[in-house]
């Protein structure tokens, strides 16, 4: 009985392998912290990725918003190079869209996402429009994001929050424990686009970071 579950446990692991489509890693280290959703980082398939990405209907939504910082190490100051951000937000009626082709967690992300990999100076930058609350309003405006740093399980950080929202109340705010840094925006309006500036540092405030 005990040799049956033995090759058992083999043959759920072997297809549990074959089945992963993530990219392999070394010396990968797991962080006990539950992250649903956050494998979705690892579908930008053959795209190229830099420090700078414009997420889809860009071009024709207002209040356009450039959100741009640097990620740093988890001293807060040495600058992480090679670091993926994975973004992910609703349009203007606060409805993660979709156009009905999508796979994998695109099908609840929607397609307005993207991805950045920071510069050796620890720099990224992305172009998209401010969302909207959900319909029922019942969570202020907010951008999704994920990290995945070279030879670590991907993990999640505080949303990209906007100062001036009115759902983001002291009550909404105590519920954030600040992953990452703070991810509340205070957006300046400079030559016709809201910026916001966010550091980033890894690690901080992620339970079992090491």
């Amino acid at each position: 009985m005990k040799i049956y579950a033995f090759f058992c446990l083999i043959l759920i692991v072997g297809c549990n392998q074959k089945n992963n489509q993530k990219p392999l890693t070394q010396n990968v280290i797991v962080s006990q912290d539950s992250c649903e959703g956050c494998e979705a980082i690892y579908e930008y398939g053959d795209k190229f990725l830099s420090n700078v990405d414009t997420l889809p209907k860009f071009e024709e939504t207002k209040p356009k918003i450039k959100l741009t910082g640097t990620v740093f190490k988890k001293d807060g100051k040495t600058p992480a190079k090679d670091v993926i951000l994975y973004v992910y937000q609703t349009n203007r009626a606060g409805v993660y869209e979709t156009k009905g082709d999508e796979k994998g967690w695109a099908k609840r992300h929607g397609y307005i996402r993207g991805w950045i990999k920071t510069n050796q100076n620890g720099k990224y930058t992305f172009y998209t429009f401010r969302p909207a609350a959900y319909p029922n309003r019942r969570a202020p405006e907010h951008i999704h994001l994920t990290v995945k740093e070279p030879n670590r399980k991907e993990y999640y950080l505080d949303d990209f929050l906007f100062d001036d929202d009115s759902l983001l109340t002291p009550n909404e705010r105590s519920r954030f424990t600040e992953r990452g840094g703070s991810g509340i925006l205070k957006l300046e309006l400079i030559d016709g686009i809201y910026v916001g500036k966010r550091d980033i540092t890894l690690g901080k405030n992620v339970p079992n970071y090491e």
